[in-house]
């Protein structure tokens, strides 16, 4: 009986971390990156026009977010 309660939760602790970050880097899908934020850049932005908005009179510019790039390209590798 505790080999399998063992079991159970190392599958749900696997199964967990695999989930958690896809849904976390959706939300944060572009980055405002520039001379004062470097690279990856300030990486709080869900949509480009939010971004853009918020380096609109800065020397600043939007990128997508590297780690959703990642997630996106490996995403059928699962």
């Amino acid at each position: 009986m505790t080999y399998r309660l063992l079991a159970a939760t190392a599958a749900l602790a696997i199964m967990g971390s695999f989930a958690a970050p896809s849904a976390a880097v959706a939300q944060d899908r572009y980055c405002l990156q520039g001379r004062i934020w470097g690279y990856p850049g300030n990486c709080q932005f869900a949509s480009y026009s939010q971004c853009m908005a918020s380096a609109s009179g800065t020397n600043a510019y939007c990128g997508i977010n590297p780690r959703y790039a990642d997630a996106r390209r490996y995403r059928g590798y699962r």
